[in-house]
């Protein structure tokens, strides 16, 4: 081991010349700063200045624990002094906390000592580190946890023990690994990855960072995939005078913008970058382009602000320098003399779904590329195989979650929507519609008539929504819910009864019309009279800073439902409130509140 390097460390120790650096870490839902990342730096001009020189030295001197101290007290006293809101992040090895050496208890009493309390930090165990005692581990970190700590992972999918560490120590937050957001914009297999952490994450109550985010392209596709932490140079360089403020509006803006859009993916996020030529390159010039990379057989020809004019084939190339005078005819010709002029060029921000009925309206060759575009620049391509895959598994996909009977999507589709409006903070109204007295009707005209009531009543939402922007899903039965991201929501449920009510009557015999109902059975055998069939609704319009969850959103709503189905036919009924119900233990305590002061206590 370099003897120098040891003799610097030592010295650093020695003079306690650690430099912390804080990251702020942004929550783009509610446009806050959430927290700071502790980065520790060594000496200006040292050579154990860069972080990760700094602390392998440590480690190979087996100095870690005490290095670690020192950079922990420096950012706690740093962060303290700054006087920084939100969450401390600090870093710690997870050797480290099981050290025998390492002292304990030290970061609780340098928390007091400064003024800190544990339930402002979060400590962030990297998982770059292999764990030889995963049992030991599990019990420093419930140690912590108890104390009032929250516990993080850091570097998420790039260590050794992955989604085990996860399920063992059952963190608060992940912090995804740098690998997975470079140019996540550009790679299939990537998204795939963060879907599958969203996926988890969700099912775990485990918060998400996206970290290492240095693009605009990174941030844009892991908060419209739901990540709405983020962090990274592209938000905010470390800093020893860092951000206290979010300023970032037009993110803001943009990412509720594509949040908004519909749930298809656009074309943009499958564009790869690709090398591009000059529409004056000579012919000869592209030969030669093609034969150093033979995995190419088209490029994209833009002119000089960058917009692409055609689409050069190395097949054609090649077939006319194949013939006698090919060479002398087309070596200094320029490519836009051969190349396609009308390729399809569609804009980032298409649908998948219009771009493939584009392909199949112009019967392209399965083999070529989709030319893309951003603000009319050159952006990228896509081969047509990709977008046709990608539009398959979308209709798989739909069609796992949609009703067999309307084809809507199903529960799962449904809490999804509402999931993503509270993410985003984006206001909603929720609209569930229920049949009254479907049952006997089912049991008198047979199942047949059934289905046919659920396919009207289908229809006419589908009707009266296509014009607004809303989402409709059908939870099964005969109960459909509508996410409504417009003001309308009241006079559009309305219209829809009021159809139902024209429309019904047709599945009645003349007799049970005039009467406007039946007589029938209940199940102890007691003969009542039956209305004809009536649709009720219960509307809310929940508040998205109470509500944390889709269950409680639909909970307001059935309520609004069950109160819309004790009126008279069909009813829409606009439920007031807009928050969860307290708990009952809750409910309990503010009973026995009233009576303490009641009674003078």
């Amino acid at each position: 081991m370099n003897t120098d390097l040891i003799a610097e460390l030592t010295l650093i120790l020695r003079q306690r010349s650690i430099t912390t650096v804080f990251q702020p870490i942004f929550d783009v839902t509610k446009q806050r700063i959430i927290g700071y990342e502790a980065l520790s730096r060594g000496p200006q001009g040292s050579p154990l200045h860069a972080p990760a020189v700094l602390f392998s030295c440590a480690q190979q001197a087996q100095r870690l624990s005490e290095l670690e101290l020192l950079c922990r007290e420096t950012a706690i006293a740093t962060f303290a002094e700054l006087q920084l809101d939100g969450k401390l992040f600090l870093n710690v090895s997870p050797n480290t906390l099981l050290d025998p050496a390492h002292p304990k208890g030290q970061t609780l009493q340098l928390l007091r000592k400064y003024g800190l309390g544990p339930q402002q930090v979060v400590i962030e165990l990297t998982e770059q580190d292999k764990v030889e005692d995963a049992d030991l581990l599990r019990v420093a970190v419930e140690h912590y946890r108890e104390l009032g700590f929250h516990i993080a992972i850091d570097d998420l999918g790039a260590g050794y023990s992955g989604l085990k560490q996860w399920s063992e120590i059952q963190p608060d937050i992940v912090k995804i690994d740098r690998y997975f957001i470079d140019h996540c914009d550009f790679s299939p297999v990537k998204r795939e990855f963060l879907k599958s952490i969203i996926d988890l994450a969700k099912a775990t109550n485990t918060q998400v960072i996206a970290e290492g985010i240095e693009r605009f392209e990174e941030f844009q596709l892991v908060t419209r995939l739901g990540i709405g932490n983020v962090q990274g140079y592209f938000l905010a360089c470390p800093s020893v005078q860092p951000e206290r403020h979010y300023r970032h509006q037009h993110m803001h803006e943009s990412w509720q913008a594509g949040d908004r859009r519909d749930q298809s993916l656009s074309i943009g996020w499958l564009a790869e970058a690709k090398q591009v030529l000059c529409q004056h390159t000579s012919c000869r010039e592209a030969q030669q382009f093609f034969a150093e990379d033979k995995s190419v057989f088209s490029v994209v020809v833009i002119d000089a602000d960058r917009r692409p004019v055609g689409l050069l084939y190395k097949e054609q190339l090649c077939e006319l320098f194949a013939t006698p005078y090919g060479h002398a005819l087309y070596d200094k010709q320029p490519v836009s003399a051969l190349m396609d002029c009308s390729p399809l060029v569609v804009d980032e921000s298409e649908a998948l779904d219009s771009v493939s009925q584009q392909i199949t309206e112009g019967e392209l060759d399965i083999r070529r590329h989709i030319i893309v575009t951003r603000s009319q620049e050159y952006l990228g391509v896509v081969p047509l195989r990709l977008i046709l895959k990608h539009m398959t598994e979308e209709k798989v996909r739909h069609a796992q979650h949609a009703n067999p009977l309307t084809m809507l999507p199903g529960n799962i589709a449904i809490n999804e929507a509402i999931e993503q409006r509270l993410h985003t903070g984006s206001s909603f109204t929720l609209a569930y519609f229920d049949l009254n007295h479907f049952k006997p009707f089912n049991d008198l005209y047979g199942y047949a008539n059934g289905d046919g009531v659920i396919k009207l009543v289908a229809e006419l939402i589908r009707r009266h929504t296509q014009a607004v922007p809303c989402f409709v899903g059908h939870i099964g039965g005969d109960d459909f819910m509508v996410v409504f991201d417009d003001a309308q929501a009241q006079a559009i449920c309305a219209a829809v009864l009021a159809d139902f009510d024209r429309q019904i009557v047709s599945y009645f015999s003349t007799e049970h019309t005039a009467a406007k109902g039946y007589w029938s059975c209940d199940r102890q055998g007691r003969r009542q009279f039956i209305p004809l069939l009536s649709l009720a609704v219960g509307l809310v319009s929940p508040d998205v800073n109470c509500c944390h969850n889709a269950h409680q959103v639909a909970t307001l709503a059935a309520d609004a439902k069950k109160e819309a189905k004790r009126q008279l036919g069909s009813h829409v009924f606009c439920c007031q409130r807009r928050k969860p119900a307290a708990p009952l233990y809750r409910l309990h305590q503010d009973e026995l509140d009233a009576q303490r002061h009641s009674l003078g206590g």
